[in-house]
């Protein structure tokens, strides 16, 4: 992977290069054209095979100047530990385990306890524990995240929240920044001198995982600190039932074992680069109370979302989330659209669109069924405002980028045809504005059925993940 990654970013300064008659003062400004015509997508890979971290960019050009500024850190993935006896691969998770582990942290959630159980307090309030889970050290400033489940155990704010690192005496009260129950993450902020803080993780991306590819996960399952686990993705974009019953959608599925306690814990890649949080697990049945644990099935939400969550709750309080108004299709999905078509579909897909939307005024059109059980393929986007977009991701980006009230250019392939290109414009408002009427979308969900089919059926979204931006 890493050496695709440093072809594209070669071909990059090429296409700085290729002309010397320009000054060699211009050639700098040639290279960062190039990088400006890279995806979002594209960018973080780099980024991340680079070993740059870019957790905290907000924004497109944020990722552009950070490439730029960046020498980059390969030497971070270096192995260095001596020789055990070991494999070579076993080296590699040896030294990422050693690596990561200081950042993870032990989170536990106290309430003030009853008038019952104060008897023995002389006066003095006590605190209970009421929940406890795991998380990591997001920054340099502090920020831990978690759960929001494991911080609204029962259903409101804590009294107080303690977090403990690895090395640590004692544990530090942390406050909470943030939570996003719709993605049941939450951040907090350790009240310590930041000189007492490890390293924080390296954040990887979530868009180009690979089913089989190794994972780990390092949490503290039933009160076992630093427990480490490995295992494989076994599958992508899962929907589960999160947090107060809502459903989160395109999740990470591992056989990594995951067990109660470990929910906010880091899902890492072989390098030890954060990849999803752990939240759930598919618990097997007939056993009786207490007895649920891992059967191979576990859940991490994706880091791409993660980051995205994390960095507006650090900024504003509370995640802040404009919207066109549309759900679409599935990264992986479209790909299976393609390969029926025989036709690159480079973009993302529109499946849905939310009645008097912003998508609705601006006449984005989405998929829709036929009698017979055909699917019409909807708009397919292209660019946000001169911007390529390639993936779900590059949407999502450049959507949360803008703000409530912003008008933004799309260029679409109505209903996917390259030779009927348009440039609409739509003002986005906030997702909370459009909650009423979601569930009134126009168009169907689509599920390929054969290589050589050009039908599909239709699903309801709680059969079918269906991004909504």
């Amino acid at each position: 992977m890493r050496s695709i990654s440093n072809c594209l970013l070669f071909l990059v300064l090429l296409q700085g290069a290729a002309s010397l008659t320009v000054p060699y003062n211009n050639f700098f400004d040639q290279v960062k054209s190039g990088l400006n015509k890279l995806s979002v997508t594209e960018l973080k890979r780099l980024l991340s095979e680079r070993g740059i971290d870019f957790r905290d960019c907000l924004e497109k050009q944020d990722l552009v100047d950070r490439l730029e500024s960046s020498p980059g850190n390969d030497a971070a993935f270096a192995t260095a530990a001596p020789d055990l006896g070991l494999t070579a691969e076993e080296n590699r998770l040896v030294n990422t385990v050693k690596r990561v582990s200081p950042g993870v942290a032990y989170i536990t959630s106290l309430s003030r306890a009853s008038a019952g159980l104060r008897s023995f307090s002389l006066g003095a309030e006590s605190q209970v524990p009421v929940g406890t889970g795991s998380g990591f050290l997001w920054d340099e400033q502090g920020h831990v995240v978690t759960n929001c489940h494991v911080v609204l155990a029962t259903g409101r704010l804590p009294s107080t929240v303690q977090v403990k690192l690895q090395g640590m005496a004692e544990a530090c009260e942390a406050s909470v920044v943030g939570v996003e129950p719709e993605k049941d993450l939450a951040v907090l902020k350790m009240n310590c001198p930041r000189n007492m803080l490890p390293k924080p993780l390296d954040v990887g991306t979530s868009n180009d995982l690979q089913v089989g590819q190794s994972v780990t996960a390092i949490g503290n399952p039933f009160g076992l600190d630093n427990t480490v686990t490995t295992g494989v993705v076994s599958a992508l974009g899962r929907d589960i039932n999160g947090f107060g019953g809502r459903i989160i959608q395109g999740c990470i599925q591992t056989d990594a074992s995951i067990n109660p306690g470990n929910s906010g814990g880091p899902l890492m890649d072989s390098s030890g680069r954060l990849i999803g949080v752990n939240t759930a697990i598919l618990a097997g049945g007939g056993g009786g109370a207490g007895t649920a644990g891992n059967i191979g099935i576990g859940f991490a939400i994706p880091v791409d979302t993660v980051r995205r969550v994390v960095n507006q709750i650090i900024r504003y309080g509370k995640v802040v989330r404009p919207t066109l108004g549309i759900n679409v299709v599935d990264d992986r999905v479209t790909r299976s659209v393609e390969q029926q078509l025989r036709r690159n579909l480079e973009g993302v897909l529109v499946a849905q669109v939310v009645p008097q939307s912003p998508a609705d005024r601006a006449g984005l059109n989405p998929m829709k069924l036929r009698p017979d059980g055909t699917t019409i393929l909807g708009d397919l986007i292209t660019q946000v405002n001169g911007q390529p977009v390639k993936q779900v991701e590059d949407l999502l980006s450049a959507i949360e980028e803008q703000e409530k009230g912003d008008l933004v250019d799309l260029t679409i392939h109505r209903s996917c045809d390259p030779n009927q290109v348009h440039v609409v414009s739509v003002r986005l408002v906030s997702r909370d504005d459009l909650e009423p009427l979601r569930n009134q979308s126009r168009g169907t969900a689509w599920v390929p059925q054969g290589r050589n089919s050009n039908v599909g059926r239709s699903r309801t979204l709680r059969d079918f993940p269906l991004p909504w931006q």
